[in-house]
């Protein structure tokens, strides 16, 4: 980057990524006064939505929750098709959101910022992008998303492989078609999940490659109902109000004692109405499910033993009866129809678990001792999650310190929110944050109000420079990390831990103690003028 003479900022704030976080960043800077301008490597807004297109990709959270709440006007007249609306819908939601507030003129498309220095002698960020422009503002904003770096294992043979090649987490924005052909889905994480039955219907075979089993539990999606609308935007302030304290960020029946308060009758009951009504709310049955082992075992053979009854094949069934993890410890999957899946003829799994995919060739692959041919191949390994995005950037602050430097054992935050020698770079769901640990509609919108709150209260106060106290962040740390291992968290190899990524420290990044408390902890911070941040005034 450019070592020119310090310059007067551009702007007041530079984002980066027009997603659901970049987009209400854009609304609440207009409002406050503050100039901004938004980066976004696509070519349209949505950021997650606008790049996860793979067939049945669709939330995870009920569409009434999984909205922003700021505008009384826009959570009333937006109506969503489905309990769990598909991607098509939400992206529709964030277009819809992006016009009605009129954000696009701050926003430039298919532009990637390569990256952002750190001016001490300015007290200003630099940004480069890939069109050769720099921009120098005051605040710098990675609002890039949390799973938003896509994540290709690095299989021999890779290029050699001749046939069509996907990613669920990067898909074609023109249709792709699979009918009549032979289709492998590598992955059985929850893109992999909700793309296999899809696929399934259309292919005229698919081979499922399985590496570990994972816990899924029937979404049972459903057209919206006028009843079901009504009974949301009938108070729908209120209930949004309630939403920001709880645990998971959404309002869910949990019900508030152990596995073991009940009889073995009782918690067999209560495990098949929750398995009938469907939806992550399964993991609320009894309290101690994810810090009580033997609690989560009960739940964890149930869900086996269903897995058990609907798939035919007893050896396939019992491939995909998880047995490496506690349930919930890796994100807990909802799906339609997936187990059945795999009592159709045209179905194959293939478990990879002992031995895994040696290598990719023209016509397929070699697993197990065996080469498949196929005319396509989906790749549904996820994301370089919490990290991958920041990294794609070369972030550098005082003294030129690289922020891959400072993160190199595992992210270092306050809050989440910012991190030590980074002066003025705000993370919005950064690692050491609730982040993917709730709704995340929820979790934004407290993260850019008080990112807001914050340059607010310093245009007022005549401030200028906003950091983390080192010794803040180093406890912050220490606390994420022992707040995780009072759970069954810290048992799974999932990406919340960065395992699926080789060489990645290993370590749990997201902030597990709950939305709520987490709020509360940020309120307290705030009124106690800023614990653990230092200011400094404008010279």
């Amino acid at each position: 980057m450019s070592t020119s003479a310090p310059k007067l900022p551009t702007v007041d704030v530079v984002i980066v990524g027009a997603g659901f976080s970049g987009l209400y960043l854009l609304h609440r800077f207009e409002k406050a006064g503050f100039s901004a301008r938004c980066f976004e490597r696509g070519d349209g807004v949505g950021g997650t939505w606008y790049w996860n297109r793979y067939p049945g990709a669709r939330c995870d959270v009920e569409s009434m929750q999984y909205s922003y709440g700021f505008n009384e006007d826009l959570q009333q007249e937006w109506n969503w098709p489905e309990k769990f609306s598909a991607q098509a819908d939400i992206l529709a939601y964030a277009n819809h959101v992006a016009d009605r507030f009129d954000l696009r003129k701050y926003i430039t498309l298919e532009t990637e910022i390569r990256a952002a220095h750190y001016d001490e002698a300015a007290r200003a960020w630099r940004v480069e992008t890939d069109k050769g422009e720099t921009v120098t503002c005051k605040y710098f904003i990675m609002a890039g998303g949390c799973i938003s770096t896509a994540q290709v294992p690095k299989f021999e043979g890779l290029a050699d492989y001749k046939g069509e090649k996907y990613h669920t987490g990067n898909w074609p924005h023109e249709p792709v078609s699979f009918k009549g052909k032979r289709v492998a889905v590598i992955g059985t994480g929850s893109s992999g999940i909700q793309a296999i039955p899809v696929i399934a219907e259309e292919a005229s075979h698919l081979t499922v490659f399985q590496r570990q089993a994972n816990f899924s539990i029937p979404a049972r999606n459903m057209p919206m109902t006028e009843e079901y609308t009504n009974f949301w935007k009938d108070g729908y302030a209120e209930k949004r109000a309630e939403m920001r304290y709880q645990p998971n960020g959404m309002l869910r029946e949990a019900n508030d004692v152990s596995a073991f308060e009940v009889s073995e009758e009782e918690r067999q009951r209560i495990y098949k109405q929750r398995w009938k009504e469907g939806t992550g709310a399964f993991l609320g049955a009894f309290n101690d499910i994810l810090t009580n082992k033997a609690a989560n075992d009960t739940m964890a053979e149930f869900v086996r033993n269903k897995i058990r009854s609907i798939v035919k094949d007893p050896e396939t069934a019992e491939i995909l009866c998880p047995k490496t993890h506690p349930i919930g410890t890796k994100r807990i999957c909802i799906d339609s129809g997936y187990y059945q899946t795999f009592n159709r003829e045209n179905v194959e799994l293939v478990d990879i678990s002992e031995k895994p995919i040696e290598r990719l060739t023209e016509q397929g692959l070699v697993a197990n001792g065996r080469e498949f041919e196929f005319d396509a191949i989906v790749f549904a390994t996820g994301f370089d999650a919490m990290t991958g995005t920041l990294f794609n950037v070369d972030i550098r602050g005082r003294d030129g310190l690289a922020l891959k430097k400072k993160w190199e054992a595992g992210p270092r935050t306050y809050l989440g929110l910012m991190t030590e020698s980074f002066p003025n770079m705000f993370i919005i769901t950064g690692p050491g944050s609730p982040s993917v640990k709730g709704n995340m509609m929820n979790t934004i919108e407290q993260h850019v109000d008080m990112v807001t709150d914050t340059m607010i209260h310093m245009r007022k106060q005549g401030l200028d420079l906003i950091e983390p106290d080192l010794t803040a962040e180093d406890e912050w740390v220490d606390h994420v990390q022992i707040v995780a291992h009072t759970t069954l968290f810290p048992q799974a190899n999932s990406w919340y831990m960065g395992a699926n990524i080789p060489g990645k420290p290993r370590l749990f990044m997201p902030y597990i103690a709950g939305v709520g408390s987490y709020r509360r902890t940020c309120e307290d911070v705030v009124a106690d003028n800023y614990r653990g941040f230092h200011f400094e005034a404008k010279r």
